[in-house]
């Protein structure tokens, strides 16, 4: 089955599904081998492993560059947090025919300005798009993809703005009859009201995605029964590895040895066998001469 067709299973699925973040070829790896149907390459987390802000520092070709590498890793399908397409429609839809090339299952693009700035820091001061030309940025997008289950879903940020209930809702709807294939509805409230309310209002009339990042608490029980499609653990990959890296960086320093750090680390060998090391050893038995010394040519 094709990695687009398993991404539109997971959207509209009668259940919950869920997906999870990576943010480079090895994370992605590590997601597909625990055993998640789908990956959400997170833009905070593959800006953040670049060492710049989320706020487009870096470019889109950038961007897909590491894409390319989590695709060629990874048999099950990734979602791609296009944050607002990188620019207008147009750029929007470059950006579609790139993914598709390189084997993205679908991209998600939010209603903000370009360049954006993370839904979590100030968001009531980060104005929005006007209504008509993100909807002309998705029907863009619906139009430039070839393969018809790649997956475009649009991501509504009205809440994130404070601009209420009311506004969340005509915004998804309009995103849904551009086209969309789903709507993720976000917000930054540490419980799970807004979510509520606006899946009360919608009537489960499209897929809807979630990142309850802030409302953490909220059992998962309680997405299920709201009728959420599919929930994003949206940076937590990312935000573990800088505490690991943080806390051995830390105890190497202070104890100048490796004794005590090695056991509490993965080994080189499962470095090696997550690269697929073995792979290129049997190859290299099969295609490379018995005597692969370089030969003179006199």
């Amino acid at each position: 089955m094709k990695k687009t067709t398993k991404l539109k299973e997971i959207l509209h699925s009668p259940k919950t599904e869920f997906l999870m973040e990576a943010h480079n070829g090895l994370s992605a790896k590590i997601v597909e081998e625990a055993g998640f149907k789908g990956i959400w390459a997170s833009g905070l987390s593959m800006s953040a492993s670049l060492g710049v802000r989320d706020n487009n520092e870096a470019s889109w070709t950038q961007v897909v560059d590491i894409l390319e590498f989590m695709s060629d890793s990874t048999r099950i399908p990734i979602l791609v947090d296009g944050d607002t397409g990188y620019g207008n429609f147009n750029n929007a839809r470059k950006l579609v025919k790139k993914l598709e090339i390189i084997g993205l299952a679908g991209v998600c693009i939010e209603d903000k300005l370009f360049p954006k700035t993370n839904s979590f820091i100030n968001g009531k001061a980060q104005p929005l798009a006007s209504i008509e030309e993100f909807c002309g940025k998705l029907k863009a997008m619906k139009d430039t993809q070839i393969d018809p289950d790649f997956m475009v879903v649009a991501r509504v940020e009205a809440f994130i703005a404070g601009w209420g209930l009311k506004e969340a809702l005509k915004r998804a709807e309009a995103y849904r009859q551009a086209g969309a294939d789903a709507v993720l509805v976000h917000s930054k409230e540490s419980h799970v009201n807004e979510i509520k309310a606006f899946m009360k209002e919608w009537n489960n009339r499209h897929p809807v995605v979630i990142v309850p990042t802030k409302y953490y608490l909220t059992p998962t029980v309680e997405f299920e029964k709201m009728g959420i499609s599919t929930v994003i653990w949206a940076n937590h990959n990312l935000r573990a590895s800088v505490t690991a890296m943080q806390a051995i960086s830390k105890q190497i320093l202070k104890e100048q040895s490796l004794i005590q750090v090695e056991k509490s680390i993965a080994s080189v060998d499962e470095i090696f066998r997550l690269q697929n090391a073995e792979e290129l050893q049997l190859a290299e038995k099969k295609y490379l001469p018995k005597n692969h010394t370089e030969q003179g040519t006199e």
